[in-house]
């Protein structure tokens, strides 16, 4: 991945538009806003699982963006990540830029995927 990440709020920051569309993110939202709809190569770690959950961010050496519903959440998971030695950056609008910037969504639920 050929992100090149800001800061924003002291935590590496990337764009929806830098990450590309084959990119493994991590989401940090809760069971039911995954089920909603999230990103298709998504992998669901909810923030107060992150600590247990270590093993599942992806193995790469590229960047990894994490994100939430707007970004709140995903930068203090990213600041922590960070702080543990991961090559993480906050995807900067959460979940609402990515379906701004018309990527796609899947969902668990029996109707269109939607940002919750």
């Amino acid at each position: 991945m050929s992100m090149s990440p800001h800061h924003h709020f002291g935590v590496p920051t990337t764009t929806v538009y830098d990450v590309p569309h084959d990119a493994v993110v991590v989401d940090v939202r809760e069971a039911n806003e995954w089920a909603a709809g999230h990103a298709p190569n998504a992998i669901h770690i909810p923030l107060g699982e992150l600590p247990s959950r270590l093993d599942e961010l992806p193995d790469t050496d590229d960047t990894i963006a994490v994100v939430c519903r707007t970004g709140g959440r995903s930068a203090r998971a990213v600041a922590w990540l960070t702080q543990q030695g991961f090559d993480v950056a906050n995807l900067d609008g959460g979940m609402y830029a990515w379906v701004s910037a018309g990527r796609p969504l899947e969902g668990e639920l029996d109707r269109e995927p939607f940002v919750l």
